[in-house]
């Protein structure tokens, strides 16, 4: 397993979820860990299930003063290794049918989070010529998602930032990727499956059955495998600007 002792990591959305599956990953190889996420009762959780080497602060990235006070707070650390995993999935209904308040949710969490973030904690990574942002997308980005889509467009500009502040910051020592996961299990897909079924008048698991007969594997991929892409991407030397696919072979 690639070896992050001494290195110190922010996951956004770490409270529950993706976040928490992702802390626990750079937790077990060695990294301080700083959970942020704007529940503290679902972070101080999160936190004490890691034990040492962790901490959890409250953040809302979609709010530039809030993440000005995170990095207020965490100005006597290193931070050397950013993941935005921070992200909300949106409606499950056609374009005509969503609200201006509901596309703006998404792009506020999903996409300015992830610009905010990684505008206020690149400067000390360039300035150390070293650093390592995994910003979260999807292949829901790349494909065809019906009734989504304020996610997919706003996981497309997710690949875009990240590929193109690779090239921003690459020679400077920053290393910035993209981990695109297909459908993870989980309470996220749960729901999704659930209001899927309740638009089109099927059940739950005709909604569940369509997604994963699309994957080579015939499955969700799953939070823990998510964590250990992470893990894996770190350990990639030369690794940056790219977008990696981790959906058990998902297609469209």
């Amino acid at each position: 397993m690639t070896n992050l002792t001494s290195r110190t990591a922010i996951v956004t959305g770490g409270g529950s979820g993706l976040g928490m599956a992702i802390g626990h990953a750079l937790h077990e190889a060695g990294a301080e860990v700083v959970l942020v996420g704007r529940e503290s009762k679902k972070l101080s959780a999160a936190t004490a299930s890691l034990g040492d080497r962790a901490r959890w602060e409250i953040c809302d990235v979609t709010n530039q003063e809030s993440v000005a006070a995170l990095a207020a707070a965490l100005n006597d650390t290193e931070v050397s290794i950013l993941v935005n995993s921070a992200g909300v999935p949106g409606p499950v209904a056609a374009l005509t049918d969503i609200s201006l308040e509901e596309w703006d949710q998404v792009f506020d969490v999903n996409v300015r989070g992830t610009f905010l973030m990684c505008r206020e904690f690149l400067p000390g990574m360039i300035e150390r010529a070293a650093g390592d942002i995994i910003n979260i997308a999807s292949v829901s980005g790349k494909r065809p998602l019906a009734h989504r889509t304020p996610y997919c467009a706003s996981k497309m500009a997710v690949i875009g930032l990240t590929s193109t502040l690779a090239f921003e910051v690459g020679r400077a020592g920053v290393c910035v990727n993209t981990l695109s996961p297909g459908p993870v299990s989980g309470p996220r897909m749960e729901r999704n499956f659930r209001l899927e079924a309740e638009r089109s008048g099927g059940s739950v698991a005709d909604a569940e059955l369509a997604f994963v007969s699309r994957a080579a594997l015939g499955r969700m991929v799953t939070e823990t495998e998510v964590g250990s892409a992470v893990i894996a991407m770190l350990g990639m030397s030369g690794l940056c600007g790219a977008d990696i696919d981790l959906s058990g072979g998902m297609i469209a």
